[in-house]
């Protein structure tokens, strides 16, 4: 069959679909069961002789939005929370995973930036930091413990302040992204560039290794978060630049809802990381190295197989049992 034939075919199908999914046809959950097995054996059908076809695109966007409309309108006898994060989250972040690639891709030419800058400009990391920072750290350093800022205040103090402002920069970060993703972009320019030279101003000064022991402690999970909470702010970017086959202000409120979601979703990260940070990070020097490593490893591979892995599987097992 030839594609404009498929097409013409199954149109007002799909049109049904869309009808459901933002409420203009009021559909029970088996209703919208029966629709999904539908539109996923259109799917598979252009997938196979079409596959680079805009129908594929548009097709599984939908099928996205039709399951997770169907798994918000039955009754779940498992707890809300616990489903929004074992099900709900993970299959958006499938849905949006691009945009965490591009997170990703932005997160390293960022970082690279500051790095390369505070190679060739002994100023660069005065300039980014401040002079006051900067003279303390190299103070620390000279006292034999790179991360002693670490120390500084009591833990619940730091836990407090650190944890609020990290959430407050994953929100702007977030929100930034109304402007086309600009605001996001430039949101995680900054965070990335003093990164990178920061951690070079450590390596220039000896005591690299230190500072990761310490630093990545908490920062494993803060920094991973800051990427995923960036593709959220890239998400909403793309909803209102992009809206597709959907009016701009239906795209707009989706991108939203969805994206706000994943942000919903690195927030206990981040509040893990300031508790970290708070209260643990400031014994690193003492540490036994394994223990660093461990800890830095652990907490990596735990946000990393949550935002990076899992979605995949999910994705795999639903669309299985739903076939």
């Amino acid at each position: 069959m030839r594609e404009v034939a498929f097409i013409k075919q199954n149109k007002e199908k799909w049109l049904e679909f869309e009808q459901a999914i933002f409420g203009k046809a009021k559909k029970n959950p088996d209703e919208l069961a029966s629709l999904y097995i539908h539109l996923v054996n259109d799917l598979s059908f252009a997938q196979t002789y079409y596959p680079k076809s805009k129908s594929v695109t548009y097709l599984n966007h939908l099928a996205s939005i039709t399951y997770q409309k169907i798994y918000k309108t039955k009754r779940e006898e498992s707890n809300r929370f616990i489903s929004f994060f074992k099900t709900e989250v993970p299959l958006i972040v499938y849905q949006y995973r691009r945009y965490v690639l591009y997170a990703f891709i932005l997160f390293t030419i960022f970082t690279a930036i500051g790095v390369i800058s505070a190679m060739n400009d002994t100023t660069f990391v005065r300039l980014i930091l401040g002079d006051h920072y900067v003279n303390m750290t190299l103070e620390n350093i000279d006292n034999g413990n790179p991360v002693a800022v670490y120390k500084s205040g009591s833990n619940w103090g730091m836990w407090f302040s650190i944890t609020k402002n990290n959430l407050e920069v994953g929100l702007k970060s977030f929100f930034f992204g109304i402007f086309g993703g600009l605001g996001t972009a430039y949101i995680l320019f900054r965070n990335c560039v003093m990164l990178g030279s920061f951690q070079y101003f450590f390596l220039e000064q000896g005591v690299f290794w230190e500072s990761v022991r310490g630093i990545w402690i908490h920062g494993a999970m803060e920094i991973f978060a800051m990427v995923i909470e960036a593709a959220a702010g890239l998400i909403l970017g793309a909803s209102l630049l992009f809206p597709k086959t959907y009016s701009r202000k239906a795209s707009l409120k989706m991108g939203f809802k969805n994206s706000f979601k994943i942000v919903l979703a690195t927030m206990p990260f981040t509040i893990m990381a300031g508790i970290l940070e708070g209260f643990i990070t400031r014994y690193s020097p003492d540490m036994p190295r394994f223990l660093n490593i461990f800890i830095i490893l652990a907490t990596l591979a735990l946000i990393s197989f949550y935002f990076l892995i899992y979605p995949f599987i999910v994705h795999k097992k639903t669309h299985l049992k739903n076939v």
